[in-house]
């Protein structure tokens, strides 16, 4: 599966909960993952996209450790399966 299908499902799952997925672009910064998650009762978590076993790049890495020491979840999605744990895990926030 490749990663722009995995993203495609990640949205469709993120709708069906109530939620936006929104496509994540900054002309300023690279690096930056290629989702935000918003989903009911305040719950925000950022998302990275990637084929199966693709792991994320040094800078995204480091985007990664920015935006968790502000206290923002970042994840790395490389599989279809693992979309509902996650969308569970960032409404337990």
């Amino acid at each position: 599966m490749t990663e722009k299908q995995i993203e495609s499902k990640l949205v469709n799952a993120v709708k069906n909960e109530g939620g936006l997925c929104l496509k994540f672009v900054s002309p300023s910064m690279d690096g930056i993952p290629d989702r935000i998650v918003l989903l009911p009762n305040g719950r925000i978590a950022f998302v990275e996209t990637k084929r199966k076993g693709e792991k994320m790049r040094p800078l995204q890495n480091l985007r990664k450790r920015q935006f968790t020491k502000l206290g923002f979840k970042v994840y790395c999605l490389d599989d279809e399966k693992e979309i509902e744990r996650l969308i569970n895990e960032i409404q337990s926030l």
